[in-house]
């Protein structure tokens, strides 16, 4: 019997949902879903968000693989009471459709404003961004304070609200929460937690968290860096690291302070253990520099949250050689210091003994047949059954494409 496609339509504007929510318009859609601006009718017709999980693709347990997602994330919202958060407000599920219910943030994303500005000439300067991360990273600190790593930030899950100074963080929807986080006395600590290529977006996330699964509130600040740099640059990733040598070349597109970039620099280490810990740290470096940023605009002056002063951090460790001649942190030599420091983090109890290299491959043939739910039915197979033969890892997967001639060519390409 044919299975029926898991994808339905897009709903139509004017649509009442659960006999309460009116779809206004489509504000986004992705691999997993859609995004709507709706009315709530029982709160005076107040704006909201309604985060359908709709995945692209389809097997015998797509649909349950996202029922999975979506229980993740509104458990993740359900904890989260924070003025830079958008508020979560219900969750349902009706007509085989699922749903999550949100506070509307009317603003715009760092990426539209950036887009603004270059179409201007211009990108953010060094102060706006410093005063723009002493406001973002008290929101990541009480984040991972509840043992919960974002592992997708970027300009297009940062908001500022309209006639609002501080910015927002969205999108949990790949959120992880991470039971153990504070449970062991290592300052760096890791998670494994499945491979999943829709974890991050390329060149945001840092390598560990796209090549090996692994996430800690250092791969948060890691991709809060990226996003500094592409703000003061304008400059997508890809154009701000080498192609061979893998190391980041942003001094080129930009002027900022010597301290500042050994900031950046740190927040932007390969090797986890190099970088900042905790968003503590960070503020702490930011304000003893602060004084000697330039002074903003008085346009783009925003409100600062209280000083937060860390006792006994650590000095900040200069990666670059001198200022004349900026040196990146990047080692050439990348591959053995990451074994070594891989070898040094405490085993997880149910870490998958296969290869990540052939994890990924899987995964990405898998995508080729069923889209990027992909990702989300490879690391709940990991997480379900971690101890599978590479045979039986494949045959798992092959199971979630409908069709037995695709299925059998997915086996035959992996086993080759």
């Amino acid at each position: 019997m044919s299975q029926s496609p898991l994808v339905k339509p897009e709903i139509p504007s004017g649509t009442m949902i659960d006999n309460r929510y009116i779809i206004q318009k489509l504000l986004g859609q992705g691999g997993l879903g859609r995004t709507y601006l709706a009315f709530d009718t029982r709160r005076f017709n107040e704006a909201c968000v309604l985060k359908e999980f709709a995945p692209t693709g389809s097997g015998e347990n797509a649909l349950e693989k996202c029922r999975n997602l979506f229980k993740r994330e509104a458990k993740i919202l359900h904890q989260l009471e924070h003025p830079q958060i958008p508020q979560f407000l219900a969750c349902f599920e009706g007509d085989g459709r699922l749903f999550l219910v949100q506070e509307f943030v009317d603003g715009k994303t760092y990426s539209a404003l950036l887009r603004e500005r270059q179409s201007q000439g211009r990108t953010f300067a060094e102060a706006e961004v410093v005063h723009w991360l002493k406001n973002l990273l008290p929101v990541l600190h009480y984040v991972h304070q509840h043992n919960i790593i974002h592992r997708d930030i970027s300009p297009d899950n940062i908001m500022l609200p309209d006639g609002k100074n501080l910015p927002v963080l969205i999108d949990f929807g790949v959120g992880k929460q991470i039971a153990d986080l504070n449970e062991t006395g290592s300052a760096y600590h890791m998670t494994f937690v499945g491979k999943m290529s829709l974890v991050g977006k390329v060149g945001y996330a840092p390598r560990e968290q796209i090549s090996l699964g692994l996430c800690s509130p250092s791969s948060d600040l890691y991709a809060l860096g990226v996003t500094a740099i592409v703000l003061l640059t304008g400059r997508d990733p890809s154009f701000l690291m080498d192609q061979y040598s893998l190391e980041w070349r942003w001094y080129s597109y930009t002027n900022v302070t010597n301290d500042f970039a050994r900031v950046l620099d740190k927040l932007l280490a390969d090797t986890p253990k190099q970088r900042y810990q905790s968003s503590k740290e960070v503020l702490a470096d930011l304000e003893r520099i602060g004084g000697q940023s330039q002074v903003m605009p008085e346009s783009t002056m925003v409100d600062l949250p209280p000083t937060v002063i860390v006792e006994g951090s650590q000095p900040v460790v200069t990666m670059r050689q001198s200022p004349q001649y900026p040196e990146t942190i990047v080692s050439s030599a990348r591959s053995s210091s990451y074994q070594q420091h891989f070898q040094e983090v405490k085993p997880q109890p149910q870490q998958s003994s296969l290869n990540p290299v052939f994890i990924q491959r899987c995964q990405q043939e898998l995508a080729y047949y069923i889209g990027p739910i992909a990702s989300l039915i490879v690391e709940e197979t990991l997480a379900e059954t971690p101890h599978l033969s590479p045979y039986q890892f494949v045959e798992f997967l092959a199971r979630e494409i409908p069709d037995a001639s695709a299925a059998f060519e997915f086996r035959k390409r992996l086993f080759s």
